[in-house]
């Protein structure tokens, strides 16, 4: 016997190799389900609170005396302004489906549901991905559930409180013609509400996006700094269009999202710095 063959080390067993799999499946299986549940707890109590949901937060920012209409145009009063205070919105809410009101009840009920359970999802997500890890990633990475959960919700809140508001003024008022009237099909508010608000959530992640992209090499902050003009004038035309013709309302939606792209850059050039004394 040689000592090449003395040495040989015979390869794991297979089904050793597809048991670590299936308990790894198993491991996610469990983040997944403690995760819906959380959802479902929140969904149902939301649900309960019916009254709560829809006349204090769904269909509050269609009232003139709405907390961010009465500070805007407090704000247009300081300024010698009148475009800042919206006029009363002759808004009808229609619903033309049997079961409409009931299921616009559900959707609204899991959205709030999964909102207010974002950041125990993004907990159970971390949990999951944490022993992947190597102990500079984890160095770096420390905070990240808060941080992601902050972002998300402030996120929501600004898409709620500034651009919802914004968005229902013009939109709600804009007329062709004065012989045509605003007869909102309800569907079509709570989609409008639901995206923007969710969406501005999701946009508040950019700096995470950054954050791994330029961990993984695909942006660079010479990249972003390049391409800041161009950011600059997506985001002028985003808010150019989600807000009245004034220029206050539209620069009020750039600062944050001009802020988000700037703090981004911030997170690149952090991460990498770290990524060339990790070489």
């Amino acid at each position: 016997m040689t000592e090449h063959q003395t040495t040989k080390k015979a390869p794991p067993p297979r089904q050793e190799a597809e048991m670590g799999f299936w308990e790894h499946l198993e491991v996610l299986r469990g983040h997944i389900f403690r995760s819906a549940a959380a959802v479902l707890v929140f969904s149902i109590l939301a649900f309960l609170g019916k009254k709560i949901i829809f006349d204090s937060v769904i269909l509050a920012p269609l009232q003139t005396d709405f907390i961010t209409n009465r500070l805007l145009c407090k704000l247009g009063h300081l300024l010698s302004s009148d475009a800042l205070c919206f006029k009363k919105l002759n808004l009808v809410l229609q619903n033309i489906e049997l079961s409409g009101q009931f299921m616009t009840h559900l959707y609204i009920s899991f959205i709030a549901g999964l909102v207010l359970a974002m950041p125990y999802i993004v907990f159970e997500i971390w949990r999951f991905v944490l022993p992947a890890l190597h102990p500079n990633e984890k160095k770096y990475a420390r905070g990240a559930v808060f941080v992601i959960s902050s972002l998300f919700l402030l996120g929501v809140v600004f898409g709620y409180f500034i651009i919802v508001p914004l968005t229902i003024n013009f939109f709600g008022t804009y007329q062709v013609s004065e012989q045509i009237s605003n007869q909102i099909h309800l569907s079509s508010y709570i989609s409008s509400l639901v995206s923007v608000v969710v969406g501005a959530g999701i946009v508040f992640e950019l700096p995470v996006l950054v954050y791994f992209l330029t961990r993984i090499g695909i942006v660079s902050p010479a990249f972003l700094k390049k391409n800041r003009k161009v950011m600059l004038v997506i985001i002028l035309t985003l808010s150019a269009i989600i807000t009245p013709p004034d220029v206050f309302s539209q620069i009020l939606v750039s600062i944050p999202l001009l802020l988000l792209y700037e703090a981004s850059i911030k997170v690149a050039k952090r991460v990498y710095k770290s990524n060339v004394y990790d070489e």
